[in-house]
């Protein structure tokens, strides 16, 4: 039997994935498109997980939790909430390249021509995925709105 939490963790994804996508059915299609599209196999990646863990014969490890394991997850948690901030304060269309190209520099500490053209593609994928091939609208963010750049 696996760990509590593995399991937890699955279900919980499960749950929240198979909501998302049975409350985007109703949708119109263009709406429901994006939840589908990520809720669909993060449903059945779920399952599998669920299933491996509570089929697996292997006993679980007992790792502790050592210090640098605990600050790489804070980490990646402020990088997350950080990128959810910029979203809400900024809206998607630039968050996302900021993102990318603070991750990149800070983070990966990459050089800055590898992080600008890495940046200007996933922008332009970004931008031609979602604006001109899907004409999906992305609200301005607050920071925008208010100062009436959005």
């Amino acid at each position: 039997m696996a760990n509590r939490a593995s399991l937890i963790l699955a279900f919980g994804i499960l749950i929240v994935a198979g909501a998302g996508v049975f409350v985007a059915t109703d949708w119109p299609w263009k709406a429901k498109l994006f939840p589908l599209v990520i809720g669909i196999p993060l449903f059945f990646l779920a399952l599998a997980e669920l299933l491996w863990s509570l089929l697996s014969k292997t006993p679980p490890e007992e790792a502790p939790v050592h210090e640098a394991a605990a600050r790489r997850t804070l980490l990646a948690c402020a990088w997350i909430f950080g990128f959810l901030a910029a979203i809400v304060l900024l809206g998607f269309p630039v968050a996302v390249p900021l993102f990318v190209f603070a991750y990149l520099k800070l983070q990966g500490k990459e050089g800055w021509i590898f992080s600008l053209v890495f940046t200007a593609i996933v922008w332009a994928l970004f931008y031609g995925l979602f604006d001109q091939l899907l004409h999906l609208p992305f609200p301005a963010g607050w920071l925008l709105a208010w100062t009436g750049l959005g």
